[in-house]
């Protein structure tokens, strides 16, 4: 049988290019409810994935969103978990990470950031900036990732397109350039004119609640008969804004969006598919591919360059139990530099050992697809037979660490137990399991015979007891702890008598933990205890 020569170093540079420039890696941020699950679901539709976009808020009795796998989101309605899903669109191959958008989820949604080259911020018309929009766009510009932002549900009366982008100008500190530009708005919305084109795009319905793609028009705003095809009034009122951006608004510059100091601007609606498709074919010309990430070494910072090192990878996330079919730990890679292959064998930069890849796969949902291969910017589930921890790095020779993921000071803590003490060995298990994902934190009482659940928002909590039930059949009991605040214990925790009522506790790592019922407790212990040092678990 004829074996193929092994590919030399010029051509497998060469194909490592031309698949990182077809690569667009992206996160899409959003306050909940602003529509970036249905975005997801609008790409899906145009990318030929699915003929038929299921809405989240049909979840009563319609269709839910391909995009959220686990029952919980599909019971309420919000993105829990940091799903990632990668398919062709065009000419591009998209890696889209739909990031929870809840704001008790910011830790992995935080993680989940560090894996995209650029981000999607949704925002409602109505609504405008919201609490969680900016918190998820201060970790964008704290990381450098650029950021478009998509003004969502224009077919619902809402804010003045200018008031929406002064606010993103004033509120997020960047500047905003109008890439399109809405024609009416409510009922009245029926397209966008494409100021790099300089034409006027009209949309139709072709279906109910945008199943499936809207039809579209195409005019030259030089067409001596442009005006006919909307009403007078809203054509003066196109035609004078469209003037006033002219001459006040900013012009875009692709360099300034790749060095997140402009944002370019959207106006669509995802629900009836308006704009939606030119909002993506411009975001596949407009996104950075994958480019070089930083790395620790014992002598200093390094940088990865994505075609000249050999394959890295890192884990931004951890996911047990996502199919019914699989009881198995999925670890997810962002793939920075070189070419993976099904079955490669690599580093494990901390337990400073070989393994082998084996049964890499991509998710869509549920669905399983295996990868033979896959390229800087890919995102790649492996299985985790309890050896991958979040923020490993892998690679081929190893020597350098990526930079670590940030973690979060928890802001509620909670005793939990399982009702039927017989299940105890599968509540440990669950409980394990979901401490090594991210979606709470664990800690012990010194004597080590209690221990506790921490997390940044309420709904982990919620989130925690549901999945230990689904997955492990174990139905929990779970008491709220009087605590808001905690701090790493620096000094001799032997000699530690603080003068406020506190929980003393430990880490996974053992290393002593201080619960304290309000931030002045903690502030006025640090005063009284110069000794005994605290430092925020971050």
């Amino acid at each position: 049988m004829l074996q193929c020569a092994p590919m030399t170093e010029p051509a497998l540079t060469t194909e490592i290019k031309n698949a990182i420039a077809k690569r667009r890696t992206f996160a899409i941020i959003s306050h909940p409810d602003a529509g970036k699950t249905t975005l997801t679901e609008k790409l899906l539709l145009y990318s030929g994935m699915i003929q038929t976009a299921g809405m989240v808020r049909g979840r009563k009795g319609g269709k839910v969103a391909v995009s959220d796998w686990m029952g919980m989101e599909q019971e309420r309605g919000i993105s829990i978990t940091a799903s990632a899903m990668q398919f062709p669109y065009k000419n591009a191959i998209i890696n889209v990470l739909d990031t929870p958008g809840h704001q008790d989820f910011s830790e992995d949604t935080y993680r989940t950031l560090t894996a995209a080259d650029c981000a999607i911020m949704v925002i409602d018309a109505a609504k405008g900036v919201e609490t969680q929009t900016r918190k998820l766009f201060a970790v964008c510009r704290l990381r450098g990732i650029p950021v478009m932002t998509f003004v969502n549900k224009m077919d619902m009366y809402g804010r003045e397109p200018l008031d929406l982008m002064h606010e993103v100008e004033e509120v997020l500190g960047i500047h905003s350039s109008a890439i399109n530009w809405p024609v009416g708005g409510g009922r009245e919305f029926t397209g966008v004119v494409d100021r790099r084109t300089q034409e006027l795009l009209l949309f139709t319905k072709k279906s109910v609640g945008g199943a499936s793609k809207a039809a579209v028009e195409r005019i030259s705003l030089k067409d001596p008969d442009v005006k006919n095809h909307v009403s007078e009034d809203l054509w003066k009122k196109l035609h004078n804004e469209l003037e006033l951006l002219e001459v006040a608004g900013n012009p875009y510059n692709h360099e300034n969006f790749l060095r997140g100091q402009v944002t370019p601007v959207f106006f669509a609606s995802a629900l009836n598919n308006f704009g939606v498709e030119p909002f993506f074919d411009a975001f596949v010309n407009m996104a950075p591919p994958p480019g070089p990430r930083p790395a620790d070494t014992p002598s200093g910072e390094i940088i990865i360059d994505p075609v000249e090192n050999d394959f890295s990878a890192y884990v931004f996330k951890l996911q047990a139990n996502m199919n019914p079919k699989h009881r198995d730990s999925t670890a997810f890679l962002r793939i920075c530099s070189g070419r993976f292959e099904r079955d490669l064998v690599v580093k494990h930069h901390r337990l400073n050992k070989e393994l082998r890849l084996s049964r890499p796969h991509s998710m869509l949902a549920q669905d399983r697809n295996t990868v033979d291969l896959a390229y800087p910017g890919d995102v790649v589930g492996v299985i985790n037979p309890g050896i991958f921890s979040i923020g490993d790095t892998i690679s081929l020779k190893g020597g350098f660490n990526f930079k670590p993921l940030p973690s979060f000071q928890p802001e509620i803590f909670a005793r939990v137990r399982p009702k039927d003490v017989a299940k105890r060995k599968s509540f440990d298990k669950g409980v394990e399991q979901m401490t090594a994902e991210g979606t709470v934190q664990m800690l012990s009482s010194w004597d080590g015979l209690e221990f506790f659940v921490a997390a940044v928002g309420r709904l982990q909590f919620d989130v925690l007891q549901y999945r230990l039930k689904a997955e492990y059949n174990v139905d929990t009991l779970l008491e709220t702890l009087p605590f808001q605040s905690s701090a790493w214990l620096m000094g001799d925790p032997e000699t530690f008598d603080p003068p406020v009522a506190v929980l003393k506790t430990r880490d996974r790592q053992g290393r002593p933990v201080i619960l304290f019922k309000t931030a002045w407790d903690k502030d006025y212990t640090a005063r009284k205890c110069p000794n005994h040092p605290l430092a925020d678990m971050a």
